[in-house]
């Protein structure tokens, strides 16, 4: 059970982490400054909060699976 929650999570972070736009790059960054959908800074600061939390529960996920084998 644990090694498939700890596959979900490291599936969801690598695919946020290349869904990601790019920082100041062309077009995308116009696009990304448009308030139609709500603040894009509170949009990625939440982005930013959500990566950092994965990471850390993936990897005490893997230490905890590598202290059980």
């Amino acid at each position: 059970m644990l090694i498939i929650i700890w596959v979900i999570l490291s599936i969801t972070l690598i695919g946020l982490i290349f869904l990601r736009t790019p920082q100041n790059q062309g077009l995308a960054s116009f696009s990304t400054k448009s308030n139609l959908l709500g603040s894009p800074s509170s949009a990625e600061q939440f982005l930013n909060n959500l990566t950092i939390v994965l990471m850390i529960s993936y990897f005490a996920f893997a230490m905890f699976l590598n202290l059980a084998n």
